[in-house]
């Protein structure tokens, strides 16, 4: 599976800690005036972070609001008239440094959001909530070098705050394509705020599970037929590559369970009531697909150990057939070799038909190996 390594990111992330802690409090507890200070402070800077930038946009009651600044679209939400979503894709640190001064975001968050290994949690913070999630794709077999990945990963990271979403992805695989005009084709479910777009963006992460899922378990099916066909080729390496994938595909499913239960169960202020109950569908969907790839991965082992085992049974089969031969071989090998050795006194040697005989006895001794050992199933 591709491993992405961690980036420079996380390491280089000295930023940023010090200056984002000194930045930290002042914002988070200060007042509007502090915020809009700080934000024409750094205007010139903020063209930066949105160069990183798929796409923002101010939203009130459900409807995206005209607005090509993006520091008035922050100092409009931050007055209640509805929040700001913005899409990054692999920023680097500078750019997150600049996220967490204009948003106020904990550092420790925001070095989590700087590689692409996060374990899946979620986490509370005073004013802002930061949930990290594993992406899945599935590489189709046009598209896969020999022995490559069959499933890929990615993150997904969203920061939600009272007038604010913020979703950080990394990996080529970790699109959001088509969520944002799917829920601005959706106002009554976008009026709900900032959580809204979290459990878009959560639906649509185990939505691609699910496909994953399913594209695996074609495959899954593939191998199972060929491993038990009468003349199979059980290939090994594909097996263990496919139950490697599938490990890794529980690693990035399994540890989402408990953030989502908690958004389904428990109460949040920053998750609306409504929103919560479609968390739990989510979730549900979530359970479905760990209790799948479990499936996978207890088959696989399955297949892989009967995969052994035929192999194992070929070749004490070739050892049988090999051995027969042998055994038929040795037999006027032995008698050639014992009239081969030109005593002048030996039985047959001076008899006008010993030849005959002697080749005769060759062949019905022969004969009667071969019978035995097909009757027998060696040969």
């Amino acid at each position: 599976m591709a491993r992405t390594n961690r980036t420079g990111l996380a390491r280089s992330l000295a930023l940023p800690r010090a200056q984002l802690r000194n930045v930290y409090p002042a914002l988070r507890y200060g007042p509007l005036d502090v915020l809009k200070q700080h934000i024409d402070d750094t205007s010139s800077s903020t063209g930066g972070l949105l160069d990183a930038a798929v796409d923002w946009g101010l939203y009130g009651a459900g409807r995206r609001m005209s607005s090509n600044d993006f520091q008035h679209a922050v100092r409009t939400a931050q007055k209640g008239e509805g929040f700001v979503w913005l899409g990054l894709h692999e920023p680097s640190s500078e750019q997150l440094e600049q996220l967490g001064e204009v948003f106020s975001l904990h550092p420790l968050a925001l070095e989590d959001a700087a590689g692409a290994r996060q374990r899946p949690k979620l986490e509370r913070h005073e004013n802002d909530m930061f949930l990290a999630m594993r992406t899945l794709a599935y590489v189709d077999s046009v598209d896969r070098d020999a022995g490559g990945d069959v499933v890929e990963t990615g993150a997904v990271m969203v920061f939600v705050g009272e007038y604010f979403v913020i979703t950080v992805r990394h990996g080529k695989h970790t699109g959001l394509a088509g969520l944002r005009r799917h829920l601005e084709g959706n106002p009554e479910q976008l009026a709900l705020g900032p959580s809204a777009v979290l459990h878009a963006v959560a639906d649509k992460v185990v939505d691609e599970y699910l496909a994953v899922v399913d594209a695996v378990q074609q495959d899954l099916e593939e191998i199972e037929s060929t491993v038990f066909a009468p003349r199979g080729n059980t290939d090994i390496e594909r097996i263990y590559q496919l139950k490697r994938d599938v490990i890794e595909m529980k690693r990035t499913v399994q540890p989402l369970a408990a953030p989502l239960r908690e958004l389904s169960e428990r109460p949040r202020r920053l998750v609306h009531a409504e929103i919560r109950e479609y968390f739990r569908d989510v979730s549900d969907h979530l359970a479905r697909v760990h209790e799948q790839v479990a499936g996978f991965d207890e088959l696989l082992t399955s297949i892989l150990q009967a995969g052994l085992a035929r192999v194992s049974i070929a070749e004490n089969e070739d050892m049988r057939k090999i051995s027969a031969w042998v055994a038929i071989a040795a037999v006027p090998t032995m008698i050639a070799g014992i009239y081969g050795m030109n005593f002048d006194y030996m039985p047959e040697t001076q008899h006008a038909w010993g030849y005959p005989v002697v080749l005769s006895l060759m062949a019905v001794i022969c004969a009667g190996l071969f019978r035995g050992f097909k009757r027998n199933g060696w040969l």
